[in-house]
């Protein structure tokens, strides 16, 4: 799965993103379909399939902080954010890579719409 997955070839620099920030454990790239002014996908370089292959806490936690990173960059820290996990097909999930959603500079209003 890892040689063929979307994101798993954005992290090898096969396809081309716009990265805002990397770690040693994952990278942060624009969306190229967003659905505010800032949405930045942070992605782990380790293929997990979803939040359900997760097992390492830390590894989650790493990934969270580096959306608040991407969030204080992008200046829509003091403004609000919201970070999301779709997870698996209910969920909302596209691609099947673990990623979380960095989503500002608008009102993030529940539900959606």
């Amino acid at each position: 799965m890892a040689e063929t997955c979307l994101f798993c070839r954005i992290v090898r620099g096969e396809i081309p993103a716009t990265v805002v920030a990397s770690t040693d454990d994952a990278i942060a790239f624009r969306d190229i379909d967003p659905k505010a002014p800032v949405h930045v996908l942070v992605v782990p370089r380790q293929h997990l399939s979803s939040l359900n292959e997760a097992t390492d806490p830390s590894l989650v936690g790493r990934l969270m902080a580096l959306g608040a990173e991407v969030a204080r960059k992008e200046g829509i820290a003091d403004t609000g954010y919201r970070l999301v996990i779709n997870t698996n097909e209910h969920g909302g999930q596209t691609v099947n890579h673990l990623h979380i959603h960095v989503l500002g500079g608008r009102a993030m209003r529940w539900p959606p719409g």
